[in-house]
Formats: structure tokens, C-alpha cells, sequence
């Protein structure tokens, strides 16, 4: 749950006598070696009243500067642990923002401010609500004078004639994360009754199923750096596609697909490459359409993992050595002959273990490789593959024969 702040505390974090207390704390190493010591520096400088929400603060302020570090601002903002855990990063933010461009946009879940925040550069008049009342005068202070900000139950409309947008809490009291529709809060189904005819766009987890929200008209899945973020359930005109995977990099590069295209791929024989597609596009069902974008093959008609004779740019992608039935016997074999020390296992469609399949493998040699396990048909198949570098997909090397 974290600190628990009062309305009293944020008022005084948001005074100029809390600003001076953040400054001096601010500089404190905040280990866990130094906390007798920087608990009592926090009471000197900001007095014992307000001394342990002035170094939470700090401890949030560093945490957000990883998530949200493109938000220029960010080390002046207030949150609660809770309310960061949640926050969407910030090009996530912006990127969902921009379908709302000149639009009149309610966020009627605004916690402390991160998705107004993104919402009001787009927007033309942009409204922000909340039931909490110490998270809404933190994003009183986050989001600066642009925003209308209100109390209010995001089930209770007072807005009229706006597109809405809703991130609804995913974790009940006791920390643990919530799936199933019903257990959101608000529940994705009371959202979507409540706005019924409103341009809509509501926050889920990318584990949310598609079949439990008929409502939707969209789903999208969005990833950040590789790394599957969120869903994003579109009503009304907002939504443009029946499913969309939107791949997106905090360098600012960015690209989607959408079940609207092409998704005539063949299931072939292994190529020079395996593609292991962004988890954006696995999630979204669209490994089809990708693979028919980018002339790929399918191993396994029922398998995520793609074949070709070249890889798309920015994808991750494994150049073959060899592959063949997988056994053990055989693998091991394999990476005694090409010298592999250092081995990356991955595994889909097979029930086996990286953890207790590596120390069977005796690796020994100099050279990194890549194992992928897989099925193909009835099949349980491995590829041995060069261990992809860091950035350079171009530095892959080698070729792809078949072993026995």
C-alpha cells in the first residue's frame, strides 16, 4: 500500500516551506546504511510532522525518474506508491493521447495526473476526476493550471457530450492484481454502461479477455522497449481496427499493425531465421498479419514463432546454426560441437524447464548461442541459434543446415 498521505501532508509538500523541505531531503543517499541518519536529518529539516512524507516523496521522485523519465517535470511531482505502480509511462501516455487530439476528453480516473497530463496536450478542453481526494490534489499540482479538476465517483457522470477515459485500479487492498473483469474497480462492464454512446477508452491489463468485453470495438496492445504494458479497450468512434498491436520505443520510433490487413502467411519449412515477434502483436492475435507483412512463414500454425530468409528490422530474431527432434542427448551434442558455454533457453509449446534442462547440458566451451525449443506438428524441435548481439542485428553470422 505504502506511505499513507493526508490531505494535510500534500498540502504542506505543495507549500513553499515543503518545496525548501524536498530541496535539503532531496541530496539525503537514502540507503539502507544511512537510514538512522536520514531519518533524523529529514526531522531537522522538516520537522517531525512532516518528515516521513518528505522522504517518501523523495523515494517516489526517484523511482518515477526510470518510468517516467521523458516527462520533463517529473522531479517536481507528488504521487503514492500505489498510484506510481499504476501510472502508465509516459510514451504510452502520449502515444494513446494522441487519438484524442482535438477532442473534449474527460479522464474520470485522473489519479495523480500522469494520462491528464498527456490527455491536456492533445485535447481541446480536457476535465480530470477522482474519488480520492489526496491523489486529486496531487495532480492539482502535477498538471498545473490547464486541466479542470473535480471530486467525483468515475460511475457517476458530470460530464456531458465528452470522450472519456478510464484507468480503472487492478489491485484490491491486500496488493494482489485483478484479471477478471468484474474485479476492476471501477468493473470494466459498469464503465462501458455508464458511458454507453460516449467515445470510450478504458486501461486493462494485456491479459484481459477479448471475449469478456463485447463492448470493445477495440482492443489494442501496446508494448514499450519489448515489453508488453498494457490493453487498451476503444468505444465508439475512437475505435478504428478490431485488434491493434502498437510497438513502441522511448527513442520515439514507433509502429502498429491492425487485424485489418493481410494475414495470408504460409506454414513452412525452417528458414536462415527464427522471429520471436513483439509480445504487442502475440497478445493482439496478429502474428499472422505480421508474418504476411514482412514475408514471413509460420513453423507451427498453433506457435508464435516465425521463420524467413531475413528478419524485419528492430525485431528479435535468431540467425540458425542447426535444428533438428529435440532430445537432450541430442542437444547436447550439438553445443559440445560448436563449443557453447554460455546458453540462452527459450521455450514454446514444450513443457520443459530452462532452469533444470541447463545444468543437465554440462555446458563447457567459449561460445554463447541461443537454444530455441519448440513444436512443430507432433515434433518437439530445437534450434541452435547465435546468440543475438546487444543492438546490431547486422553483427549475426552463420548459416542454417539441418542436422539429423
Amino acid at each position: 500500500m505504502g506511505y499513507p498521505f493526508s490531505a494535510d501532508e500534500v498540502s504542506y509538500l505543495t507549500s513553499e516551506a515543503g518545496a525548501d523541505a524536498l530541496r535539503g531531503c532531496a541530496r539525503l543517499p537514502l540507503s539502507a546504511d544511512s537510514r538512522l541518519s536520514d531519518v533524523a536529518a529529514a526531522r531537522r529539516i522538516a520537522g517531525e510532522r512532516y518528515a516521513a512524507a518528505v522522504l517518501e516523496t523523495v523515494l517516489l521522485r526517484r523511482k518515477a525518474t526510470a518510468k517516467l523519465s521523458e516527462l520533463s517535470d517529473v522531479d517536481d511531482w507528488l504521487f503514492t506508491d500505489q498510484a506510481l505502480q499504476q501510472a502508465t509511462a509516459w510514451p504510452v501516455a502520449v502515444h494513446r493521447a494522441a487519438r484524442f487530439t482535438g477532442r473534449d476528453v474527460h479522464d474520470v480516473t485522473c489519479s495523480i495526473g500522469v494520462d491528464l497530463a498527456a490527455l491536456a496536450r492533445e485535447a481541446n478542453v480536457c476535465l480530470g476526476s477522482d474519488v480520492d481526494t489526496v491523489r486529486l490534489a496531487m495532480a492539482r499540482h502535477n498538471v498545473g493550471p490547464g486541466p479542470t479538476l473535480l471530486r467525483a465517483d468515475a460511475l457517476r457522470p458530470v460530464s456531458r457530450g465528452t470522450a472519456v477515459f478510464a484507468d480503472p485500479a487492478r489491485r484490491d487492498a491486500g496488493g494482489r492484481r485483478r484479471w477478471r473483469t468484474d474485479d476492476f474497480l471501477p468493473p470494466l462492464d459498469d464503465l462501458a454502461g455508464t458511458y454507453a454512446g460516449r467515445e470510450l477508452a478504458v486501461k486493462c491489463a494485456p491479459g484481459v479477455d477479448r471475449a469478456a468485453v463485447p463492448w470493445a470495438r477495440e482492443m489494442e496492445v501496446v508494448s514499450l522497449d519489448g515489453q508488453v504494458r498494457e490493453a487498451c479497450l476503444w468505444a465508439g468512434e475512437l475505435a478504428s481496427a478490431g485488434s491493434r498491436a502498437s510497438v513502441l520505443r522511448t527513442t520515439g520510433t514507433a509502429w502498429t499493425i491492425t487485424d485489418a490487413e493481410p494475414d495470408d502467411c504460409p506454414v513452412r519449412e525452417p528458414g536462415e531465421w527464427i522471429v520471436d515477434p513483439d509480445g504487442a502483436v502475440v497478445r493482439a492475435g496478429l502474428v499472422r498479419h505480421y508474418a504476411a507483412r514482412h514475408g514471413l512463414g509460420q513453423l507451427d500454425e498453433r506457435i508464435a514463432y516465425l521463420t524467413g530468409d531475413a528478419p524485419p528490422p528492430g525485431v528479435r530474431a535468431f540467425r540458425v546454426l542447426e535444428y533438428g527432434k529435440y532430445t537432450e542427448k541430442a542437444l547436447r551434442a550439438a553445443l559440445r560441437r560448436h563449443g557453447v558455454g554460455r546458453l540462452e533457453i527459450l521455450v514454446r509449446g514444450l513443457d520443459v524447464d530452462p532452469n533444470t534442462l541447463r545444468p543437465r547440458l554440462k555446458l563447457s566451451g567459449d561460445a554463447e548461442a541461443t537454444v530455441v525449443l519448440t513444436r512443430i506438428g507432433r515434433t518437439p524441435t530445437v534450434f541452435l541459434c547465435h546468440a543475438p548481439p546487444p543492438r546490431n542485428m547486422d553483427a549475426y553470422c552463420g548459416s542454417g543446415p539441418a542436422c539429423g
